[in-house]
């Protein structure tokens, strides 16, 4: 057996979490060394009791169970120190933003959540939720909306669906990002569960945003790790009188960024999107930034130049429509590769 089967295995096994592992590799120095110890050498290890200790080594069930479970999974590469906190699904999702709030709703909060996560996707930004109702749906569905990548961190085994309108949701998510959860096959959401998959969701990505969320919210969680992981944590601001947004409220006065628009949570991770690079010669023409750009994209930011030119000016150049140089001029501003002046007046960033 592997180290891959030995984590799943004890993955398995009733009463062992993240902490016991960890005291458990830092003992035995590797997951196929727990598997083979005595009853008597488990208990010598730091909070290992009785109890567990006779679950671990009754393994035989175990082992045949990790077996079946890593027939259905793809394992993750993950970090030594890392391994049970903060999964790296694929370097594809080293710049990762998490989006969390209440299951409970308003219009609003649906919609601010599409949006910002519509557009942080269409930037290649990973966005990462909780697949709950609610907010962390419509998170996934405007990440989704945009093609880019979702990742959805669950409180429950691979195997179910919590809730269950979300199967076909799960389903699209797989197809182009990732579910993600430490728990094994058929293990049901709980009060235990949700608040071990909050800290993944806010341990695994730069940043948490929280777009909608009352004061009792397991939202407010996800940001409280956040803090302690050192992350940055931003809040939407809504309604004075609404309930469904005190916690919000209540994390900008305990200082988080209040966040208006994706250009409030871009401007803190500006290395992600860096300026154009420079010609070595002043006579060439500056070279094309180290992004990404569609076909519409780079014919508007080549009629750019370095003068400011109007989005007139812009369309006639191009020889797209209107819309379509809207929607380039929109993007390359999301991209801080360009600026808008008064008048619909564009510039390049310097």
């Amino acid at each position: 057996m592997d180290s891959r089967e030995a984590l799943v295995a004890l993955n398995l096994v009733d009463g062992v979490g993240p902490v016991r592992v960890r005291q458990l590799l830092e003992h035995f120095g590797d997951a196929p060394a727990i598997l083979r110890a005595s009853r008597a050498q488990l208990l010598q290890v730091r909070g290992i009791g009785e109890d567990t200790a006779e679950a671990i080594a009754a393994r035989v069930d175990g082992v045949v169970h990790a077996d079946a479970e890593l027939t259905e999974l793809v394992w993750a590469p993950l970090d030594k120190a890392e391994a049970y906190d903060l999964p790296d699904v694929t370097t594809k999702d080293k710049n990762s933003v998490a989006m969390v709030g209440s299951r409970m709703t308003t219009h609003y909060g649906i919609e601010a959540a599409r949006k910002l996560a519509y557009q942080l996707a269409y930037l290649g930004v990973t966005v990462v939720s909780g697949g709950a109702r609610g907010i962390d749906t419509a998170t996934h569905q405007g990440a989704l909306s945009a093609k880019g990548r979702t990742i959805a961190v669950l409180g429950t085994g691979i195997n179910l669906v919590t809730p269950p309108e979300n199967a076909k949701l799960f389903e699209q998510i797989a197809a182009s990002g990732a579910l993600v959860t430490q728990f094994p096959f058929n293990r049901p959401a709980d009060k235990q569960s949700f608040p071990i998959r909050n800290r993944i969701v806010a341990g695994m990505t730069l940043g948490t945003v929280v777009v909608e969320a009352n004061l009792t919210s397991g939202a407010l969680i996800t940001a409280n790790f956040a803090t302690e992981y050192g992350r940055q944590v931003f809040a939407v601001p809504g309604r004075i009188d609404s309930p469904r947004s005190k916690g919000c409220h209540d994390l900008i006065k305990k200082g988080a960024k209040l966040c208006e628009s994706v250009e409030d949570i871009l401007s803190e991770f500006e290395y992600l999107f860096p300026p154009s690079n420079r010609s070595r010669s002043a006579t060439e023409p500056a070279a094309l930034p180290a992004l990404e750009l569609s076909e519409n994209e780079r014919k508007v930011y080549e009629v750019l130049g370095e003068e400011e030119i109007h989005i007139d000016e812009v369309i006639r150049q191009s020889s797209l429509s209107s819309s379509a140089v809207s929607v380039s001029l929109l993007s390359l501003e999301m991209k801080r590769l360009i600026r808008q002046l008064p008048g619909k007046v564009f510039a390049r960033n310097q």
